[in-house]
């Protein structure tokens, strides 16, 4: 080392610092690529993706060049700087000690933290033009590498550690929630809304969705014809449930359109209001959402009456419930459904007491528990444990829930308060 000349040895010392650089700032990177991005990038053909990822399948391959190239960068740097101490300030304890303490300084500095901040932060920019020269440098250190990984698994069985090579790793489905909530700069925030509805749906059934059996639009069948036109000139809905004499005793399904003709003519019974039906639709209580869109899609309906275990109606649920779970609130609205139903200017909204609490927490923005009732009256005679007198609350969260009309032991309109600032998770009740 003493035989070359200073600009040799300066020019040597500069190289190699840049090469250990090279190295720590390739393995940052690398190991710090997003794999759905870099997936993504594949697909759209770019070379030094493919590259990239190629080498990260042979990680064991990757890293042992890598760490191949530092050390050896970094040893010949100590080498060349001791050298080049000892030739100018003489070979004692001293000039080594501050030699070495140079060259820590130097590696520290120019080859780990800077360079690995960079590669940190830029890993896309630095991995993809640097897996072209790390795919030729395993090749070279090929032989070297797989003798060193020999060694590094033998050692490893030693200890009991062994290495699964190409497992794929599985993202949960909270993982990928996590990850969609996260997205929220690169991602607008209605695709964001509706691929956190879709993760949502796996825990929901058909009862949370539906419409309640007391707000169904129906037909009954005994009805007189006067009854059955007016009805039918003034329903809201394309499609109604018929029934005959009490809404467990579906008959069929009424295309609205169907009964144009009859509303046309002077008179028409029951027997040709029958002749236009379809199958009615049932559905088990309790069946997924997830699993019912299946079901809509296979059977080619849109419209299926939710029954119990005994046959009896417990609602209606159609396509479109299921959609707005997905897309959110459409624009239309329907018998039962609250086209107002948004907060006035003192923070209040009054609703009736057969108000869905999805629909509610949808709409309002508020956070009732969904994990009992699925009607704000059911919540609030669970919470209270009896059928309370008027003017009694209940507080849940940042929402004071107001009794104002109670019929027939049901509670028959609620006012909801919301307070500006959310109270503590659990909810207590006080008297007017």
């Amino acid at each position: 080392m003493e035989s070359l000349p200073l600009w040799a040895q300066v020019s040597a010392l500069f190289i190699l610092l840049l090469l250990s650089a090279f190295f720590s700032i390739s393995e940052t990177s690398m190991m710090a690529l997003n794999r759905h991005r870099l997936s993504h990038l594949v697909r759209k053909g770019r070379r030094g993706a493919k590259l990239a990822t190629e080498l990260l399948g042979q990680t064991e391959n990757l890293l042992g060049t890598i760490l191949l190239g530092n050390n050896v960068a970094n040893t010949a740097l100590t080498a060349i700087v001791t050298s080049l101490a000892i030739s100018h300030f003489g070979n004692n304890d001293r000039v080594v000690l501050v030699a070495s303490s140079i060259v820590a300084l130097l590696i520290i500095i120019f080859c780990e933290i800077t360079p690995k901040i960079f590669g940190a932060t830029y890993p896309e920019r630095i991995a993809l033009p640097a897996s072209v020269v790390l795919k030729a440098l395993m090749k070279l250190a090929a032989p070297f590498v797989w003798t060193v990984n020999l060694i590094v698994r033998g050692l490893l069985l030693m200890f009991g550690v062994r290495t699964a090579g190409g497992q794929e790793t599985r993202l949960s489905p909270e993982e990928l929630r996590t990850i969609v909530l996260d997205s929220g700069h690169f991602m607008p925030h209605k695709h964001r809304s509706i691929l956190l509805n879709l993760f949502d749906l796996e825990h929901i059934t058909v009862d949370d969705v539906m419409v309640p059996r007391s707000r169904i639009e129906a037909l009954d069948i005994d009805a007189t014809e006067k009854h059955l036109r007016e009805q039918l000139i003034t329903c809201y809905h394309n499609k109604m449930p018929v029934y005959e004499g009490e809404i467990n005793r579906v008959v069929g399904v009424l295309h609205v359109r169907r009964a144009l003709g009859l509303l046309q003519r002077e008179a028409f019974d029951a027997a040709e209001l029958r002749e236009v039906l379809t199958e009615p639709y049932f559905i088990p209580s309790g069946t997924p959402v997830f699993k019912q869109l299946q079901f809509f899609q296979e059977n080619r309906q849109r419209l299926g009456m939710v029954v119990d275990e005994y046959g009896e109606v417990l609602g209606l649920v159609t396509l479109e419930d299921i959609i707005e779970e997905i897309v959110g609130e459409f624009t239309t609205t329907g018998p039962g459904r609250d086209s107002g139903l948004e907060w006035e200017d003192d923070d209040t909204v009054m609703l009736e007491g057969t108000a869905i609490l999805r629909e509610i927490n949808r709409r309002l923005g508020t956070r009732l528990p969904l994990d009992g009732p699925r009607t704000l009256n059911g919540l609030l005679l669970e919470a209270l444990q009896e059928l309370p007198e008027a003017d009694v609350s209940v507080r849940f969260g940042n929402v004071v829930a107001e009794i104002t009309q109670i019929e027939n032991r049901t509670i028959r309109s609620v006012r909801l308060h919301r307070l500006a600032h959310p109270a503590e998770a659990r909810h207590g009740h006080t008297g007017a």
